[in-house]
């Protein structure tokens, strides 16, 4: 997962003192114009080379894919997020420039006159650093936030299952994938997202159960959420939609129905099929398939259906003939 490796953001005051102490110890060691100078260059290497690395741990959103970014983007505001990025980097090149500055003007000066310039420059270095201090509080906290995103693969093939509660989406992963206790929870949901893999003729699925998305009417989803379905739809390459025709869920059929297809338009360009569970109990539906979990009916010819819809090929290394 592109973003589980960033490394902690440190604070505007933490990078301050870290520098101006350090540069303390190496001033300690020399005399002079070389210890003024030596000060300035610690300082300053230090504040640069924290800071551009902030910057460069970041993945370039250009090139993320669409799935992480969206998802990204309706937790932390990416704009928002790029352009703390940004000034941050303005800020090491900055103090890299203060740096080239102020070394030439206290080689010319006595040791005094490039003492009292060396105290300058710290107190410029810090200014530099305290005006991206709010920066770096954004970027700290949009690094906590992306830091726990489950790790699910947007290149690999995927089921997306939908549908209102207890009408057997968790049960269907957890029966086909063997995914118990395999969730993850995302900054915009209250329950943890299901995910699962199963293998076919050497490709390996994932199988998405989304609790708290695609679960209720879009009226009912915050802005947050919608944005999340987006970046679903980047992710899916089959949509399972299950309905409960018994009522046993404890939501009408129409209601179920009704649903699904609002999240057929989130889903537009995704292969959609409706599933019927518990049809042990009622086939009252016109249903692509029909199933039931409890009496283990039909549950293969499901996922053999999605692996068709999804219609995955394999991408096989070239080998040239001789």
């Amino acid at each position: 997962m592109i973003f589980e490796n960033l490394p902690t953001t440190p604070r505007s005051e933490e990078l301050i003192d870290k520098a101006f102490s350090r540069a303390a110890r190496s001033g300690r060691a020399k005399s002079g114009h070389e210890a003024q100078t030596s000060m300035l260059q610690t300082a300053s290497n230090i504040l640069s080379d924290n800071m551009e690395n902030v910057v460069t741990a970041w993945p370039d959103f250009d090139t993320v894919d669409p799935f992480y970014y969206e998802l990204a983007d309706a937790i932390v505001d990416v704009d928002e997020l790029r352009q703390s990025l940004s000034e941050v980097s303005w800020a090491a090149r900055k103090t890299a420039e203060i740096r080239s500055e102020y070394e030439g003007r206290m080689r010319r000066n006595d040791v005094d006159t490039a003492r009292k310039l060396r105290k300058q420059a710290f107190a410029r270095l810090a200014d530099v650093v305290e005006e991206v201090e709010d920066d770096l509080l954004r970027i700290g906290e949009a690094r906590d936030d992306l830091k726990t995103l489950p790790d699910i693969d947007p290149d690999a093939p995927t089921i997306v299952v939908a549908g209102y509660p207890n009408v057997g989406k968790s049960s269907f992963v957890n029966t086909v994938t063997r995914a118990r206790g395999e969730t993850a929870s995302y900054p915009f949901t209250t329950k943890g997202i299901g995910v699962g893999h199963f293998e076919r003729d050497r490709i390996r699925y994932q199988v998405v159960d989304t609790p708290g998305l695609l679960d209720r009417p879009a009226d009912e989803r915050n802005d947050i959420e919608q944005q999340a379905i987006s970046a679903l739809t980047h992710l899916g390459d089959c949509l399972l939609f299950m309905v409960d025709a018994s009522g046993d869920c404890g939501y009408p059929l129409d209601a179920q129905l009704a649903l699904r297809d609002a999240v057929a338009d989130d889903f537009e360009d995704v292969p959609l099929l409706t599933v019927c569970n518990k049809s042990d109990r009622s086939r009252d539906v016109d249903a692509d398939l029909y199933m039931s979990i409890t009496e283990d009916e039909n549950v293969q010819g499901v996922l053999d259906a999605a692996v068709e819809a999804v219609d995955y090929e394999l991408e096989l290394p070239f080998e040239e003939s001789n």
